[in-house]
């Protein structure tokens, strides 16, 4: 099974913004799946309003990459096939919903939690191999 999803990119002193779902017990990308009619910008828009409490518009992102990983806390093999996105303005942050705290990451602080989401170790190592965090 695939799911689609949608995910923010919000780097800070080459640190990935990443929140923590008091669901899921992890911290992971901001955004969330894809809704029947939606596009991926639409999803991320109502996400981000949703888990940090920011109004964003289609107009703030700029499609970065697609990446492909074992949907965390699925079972029966899911996919999660996620685009990511960079937000082209400043935001202002604040936990809301499922989202408990959010913090930036480097790649070797996120390897250091108990749990980890391979998604975001993907967009982690990307975004690293490309020169945006360290």
């Amino acid at each position: 099974m695939q799911i689609p999803c949608a995910g923010l990119l919000v780097i800070k002193e080459r640190k990935l913004l990443l929140a923590f779902s008091k669901n899921k017990q992890c911290f992971y990308l901001p955004g969330g799946k894809i809704d029947a009619g939606e596009s991926a910008k639409q999803a991320l828009c109502r996400e981000i309003a949703e888990e940090l409490n920011v109004s964003i518009t289609e107009n703030d992102l700029k499609y970065y990459t697609h990446i492909t990983a074992p949907a965390y806390g699925e079972n029966n093999g899911a996919i999660m096939e996620q685009d990511c996105f960079f937000v082209n303005k400043e935001i202002e942050a604040n936990p809301s919903a499922e989202i408990g705290d959010i913090r930036y990451f480097t790649l070797a602080e996120y390897l250091d939690q108990t749990n980890k989401t391979p998604g975001a170790i993907r967009i982690l190592e990307l975004l690293k191999a490309n020169g945006f965090i360290d």
